[in-house]
């Protein structure tokens, strides 16, 4: 198989899936059987096919079809779309041994519904990271925007309902609105959305216009929760824990980030930021989001909604590293998106396994769980080292970069951003950790299985991926280096 026919059959490779759930529908066990079996063997043609191809400086893609003159629906691979991919194909299988657990372990209906709108999704991740140009980025960008919206709206009741309204209204509204806008004013100025080392807009679009256009693309891509365009993410949290770690580690966040850093430097190009200064209002705004978002995340008592204000705090590093249009802040975003993966689908895996495990859903109900738990709180604490961004985990090395970055690029003021914000990661997820192993449990416990000296975890397939992913933060630390040999054939 040549890499090229490999990627197209990478993005198409989870609609087998699709098939295997229809037809094992009544047998579950075949049916989560298809799913991984389709996982699995999707990684090894990611991993295995494209990714030796990459490396070797290698663009393998395919075209699929031209809509109109110029205009074409077509994949190529470079390092950042590596990335993606790798990370997309890589936690699918982790999160699919997760769902099994999670979804028999809280009796969950619509599974089989649930497993096919989750492969789609993956489907779409992998024509978002595989895209050649803007045109195909955004029929895939939207494509996840649809497969999700029935999982956001799983539970079937009021709460899911509105948040499905307003995930749907904002996502489609905003790529609607502005990123669509973006991608014609962009072939209109150039003739061509192909995506192109070095960027294709010098000479084309500058001035205000240059500014106005980046402004669109930015909060066109409302997937990466930019303020004001973020409140879907944590209303989208009524949703089962393992499309929250869809959403926040896998598809679809990580997609609106990527599409970002992708059109920052195919499109408009550092060189060309760096010399206007296109970019310097959206490092205030990526600088406001994080730092905002994070003191949200304090106040917040319910789990998964501080997890998911984290999560939208964490996104704007990748913003802010691609508008300060530097080489290091290119690469620090590239890794971000790898690291914030591996150390948020930890810690939402974790807040499942507590909810499946003990029925705790608010951070002031923790107390003392952490001695019967032990093994899901210590993945929670290696999950939040790696997004403070402490060694040894992986999180530390991309937020040098991105300090490194604000350093070449004399924003001083970046620079205490980001190690505000570390601060406050200590604050909105230590407290956990704390109050799981150093407080003691309720007096008034009432639950003997949960009250009861001893451990008492959750389902194995609910403790067994977040262990994973924890101990794989540890292992990017120190494999960061094949992360930046692979990113630096992105920019000079």
């Amino acid at each position: 198989m040549t890499a090229a026919t490999a990627v197209g059959l990478a993005v198409a490779w989870p609609l087998i899936a699709v098939a295997l759930i229809v037809v094992f529908q009544r047998w579950p066990n075949l049916r989560e059987a298809g799913t991984l079996l389709t996982g699995g063997s999707l990684f090894a043609i990611v991993a295995g096919v494209i990714l030796p191809e990459v490396e070797a400086g290698g663009r393998p893609g395919m075209v699929l079809c031209e809509v109109v003159p110029g205009l074409r629906l077509a994949f190529e691979v470079e390092p950042l779309g590596m990335i993606f991919g790798l990370v997309a194909s890589g936690l699918w299988i982790v999160t699919s041994f997760y769902s099994i657990g999670y979804m028999r372990g809280h009796h969950e209906k619509n599974q089989t519904r649930f497993y096919i709108c989750f492969a789609i999704a993956i489907s779409g991740a992998l024509g978002v990271a595989f895209a050649a140009n803007v045109f195909t980025l955004f029929v895939f960008y939207e494509l996840i925007t649809l497969s999700t919206f029935p999982l956001v709206t799983h539970s079937g009741t009021e709460e899911a309902r509105n948040a499905g309204r307003m995930y749907l209204g904002i996502l489609m509204g905003t790529s609607i609105a502005f990123l669509l806008l973006a991608m014609v004013w962009t072939w209109l100025a150039t003739g061509t959305t192909d995506f192109t080392p070095g960027g294709i807009l010098a000479g084309k679009v500058d001035g205000p216009q240059l500014m106005i256009l980046l402004a669109l693309y930015a909060f066109g891509t409302g997937k990466a929760a930019l303020m004001p365009f973020h409140r879907w993410l944590p209303a989208a949290m009524v949703a089962p824990t393992p499309v929250s770690a869809l959403l926040h580690a896998v598809a679809v966040v990580k997609a609106g980030v990527f599409t970002i850093l992708k059109v920052v430097v195919y499109v408009f190009g550092i060189d060309l930021l760096a010399t206007t200064g296109a970019g310097r209002w959206l490092t205030w705004v990526a600088a406001f989001t994080i730092i905002a978002a994070s003191c949200v995340a304090l106040g917040k008592d319910n789990l998964k909604a501080r997890l998911a204000y984290s999560t939208i705090s964490q996104l704007s590093y990748i913003v802010l590293g691609a508008a300060l249009a530097t080489s290091a802040g290119v690469i620090g975003g590239g890794m971000h998106i790898v690291m914030h993966a591996f150390g948020k689908i930890t810690l939402f895996f974790c807040a499942g396994a507590i909810m499946v495990g003990a029925h705790k859903t608010e951070v002031s109900e923790l107390d003392g769980l952490g001695r019967r738990m032990p093994f899901t709180f210590g993945a929670f604490l290696l999950g939040s080292l790696s997004v403070i961004g402490l060694p040894p985990m992986g999180g530390s090395w991309s937020k040098w970069f991105l300090m490194l970055s604000a350093a070449e690029a004399h924003q001083w003021v970046m620079m205490v951003v980001l190690m505000v914000s570390s601060l406050l990661s200590i604050g909105y997820l230590m407290p956990v950790v704390v109050r799981g192993f150093f407080r003691p449990a309720p007096a008034d416990a009432h639950d003997d299985r949960h009250s009861a000296t001893g451990i008492h975890e959750a389902p194995l397939l609910c403790v067994l991926p977040p262990v994973v992913t924890a101990v794989g933060g540890i292992v990017l630390f120190f494999y960061a280096g094949d992360i930046w040999s692979l990113l630096s054939g992105v920019v000079p």
